[in-house]
């Protein structure tokens, strides 16, 4: 057996450590009728195969997916550029990395109500959460991807008289672009984490909003399958910008 198959049967098996806890915590010691065994793994995993079989929870689906998809290229598009900023110039980077220092720390549901006041409801303030909280690792990736760089490359383009544009576009993203997909690697799991508190501000799709809608109708088995579901497809992104990751890491 490979390596890889072992590696793999590792997870499996913490996976099926991880169902089993959650049957023991809700079932051996709870009634029957009880409102623990609601919230039980076997109707929630079957409920989450019937509900898949619908075309309700992939809109819900498609809605999140989009709005992390909007947030993070806004935050690919201010992060990258800042952090080129930022890590050619060691000026720049004393007078503003304080201030940005101090805005990575407060929590992206911390403006909820101002991104509420300033946007409305809708997508447009969760679009701007979402962005706010996915721009830091990029930012701070692309910092640390231009001061990786090997100086010969930058001293090699300027001997052979490139503009600047021509060393950027040459040198410096080819050789940031790892960082930058580091970068987004975690900002999806931030920004995953931190969509569906931000989808229950008033909007009427996603999977922020229909856990609500669930726990509103008392739907605890559809609640605790929205939940899984969120897992099953966190770990789904995450595992596809790893593998991206990693692909580059080998080009």
């Amino acid at each position: 057996m490979s390596l890889k198959s072992i590696h793999a049967l590792r997870g499996i098996s913490g996976l099926i450590l991880l169902v089993a806890l959650w049957w023991l915590l809700t079932v051996p010691f709870s009634e029957g009728t009880g409102m623990v065994r609601r919230f039980a793994p076997g109707p929630a995993l079957i409920t989450l195969v019937e509900m898949l079989g619908g075309a309700e929870i992939w809109t819900h689906i498609g809605v999140s997916l989009q709005r992390v998809f909007v947030g993070l290229g806004f935050a690919l598009v201010i992060g990258v550029p800042l952090g080129l900023l930022l890590g050619g110039s060691a000026r720049l980077n004393a007078t503003f990395s304080p201030a940005f220092q101090f805005l990575r720390m407060v929590s992206p549901l911390s403006w909820m109500p101002i991104a509420v006041i300033a946007f409305g409801v809708g997508n447009q303030p969760v679009y701007f959460l979402l962005a706010f909280a996915a721009v830091w690792p990029i930012m701070l990736n692309t910092i640390a991807g231009v001061r990786a760089l090997d100086p010969r490359w930058l001293q090699l383009s300027k001997s052979l008289a490139a503009t600047k544009w021509e060393t950027l576009r040459g040198v410096i993203l080819p050789g940031v672009l790892g960082h930058v997909l580091t970068g987004a690697r975690l900002a999806i799991g931030i920004v995953w984490i931190v969509l569906v508190p931000c989808e229950m501000l008033g909007v009427t799709a996603g999977l922020g909003y229909f856990i609500l809608d669930t726990r509103d109708r008392l739907a605890y088995h559809e609640l605790m399958a929205t939940i899984v579901l969120i897992g099953i497809l966190g770990f789904i992104l995450d595992w596809i910008f790893r593998e991206v990751c990693q692909l580059w890491s080998k080009a």
